[in-house]
């Protein structure tokens, strides 16, 4: 018993891990990588939406900065399920991810780099 609870937060963190490496091709979580096609993504939970102040985002995510929005777990969770219903115009195509237990290892696997 105790083996495999051992074993259970290796294998989230590689579900999370896992679910980012569809995001790698436009996203990091090394806060020194820049240059991608997305925003860098370290330490994401917790600041605003759109804060990273070296990328220039779409007019529906500054307006959203604007607001004041940050991004906790839940506001991401809602977003990786379907993106362009929480943010009408987002640059960024992506479909979202259906799947609940996959969407929460990301967004687990993101709020743990944010503490990194």
């Amino acid at each position: 018993m105790l083996l495999l609870s051992l074993l259970a937060p290796a294998s989230a963190d590689e579900n999370g891990a896992r679910a980012f490496a569809r995001c790698r091709a436009c996203h990091s979580l090394d806060r020194a990588e820049r240059g991608l096609p997305g925003p860098n993504l370290s330490g994401l939970i917790g600041r605003t939406v759109a804060g990273d102040a070296e990328f220039d985002y779409s007019p529906v995510l500054r307006k959203a900065r604007d607001e004041g929005l940050r991004w906790d777990t839940k506001r991401l969770d809602a977003f990786l399920a379907d993106p362009a219903a929480m943010f009408p115009g987002l640059w960024m195509s992506i479909r979202g991810i259906e799947d609940a237990a996959e969407r929460q290892a990301l967004v687990k696997f993101l709020e743990g780099s944010s503490s990194r």
